[in-house]
């Protein structure tokens, strides 16, 4: 079985250094934006054609695994 966090990838040359799906110039992002103004994954694949529903579902599940960190919030 395939690891969808394999779909993800890093390079500080790219991008700027944020996470990418499989190397292109679309970032997770870009793509959990779509997501969170409601656009479905027909829409978001229809205008990134290279996507593939796997990757749609690799940035949903690299954001989730950001979330299950513990996060330190200091005011100032």
């Amino acid at each position: 079985m395939e690891n969808l966090l394999d779909r993800i990838t890093l390079d500080v040359n790219q991008c700027n250094g944020k996470p990418t799906i499989r190397h292109k110039r679309i970032t997770v992002n870009t793509i959990l934006e779509y997501l969170s103004a409601g656009e479905s994954y027909e829409e978001i694949l229809e205008n990134y054609p290279t996507l593939e529903k796997k990757d749609i579902d690799a940035c949903i599940a690299w954001a989730a695994k950001l979330m299950n960190r513990n996060y330190i919030i200091e005011y100032a």
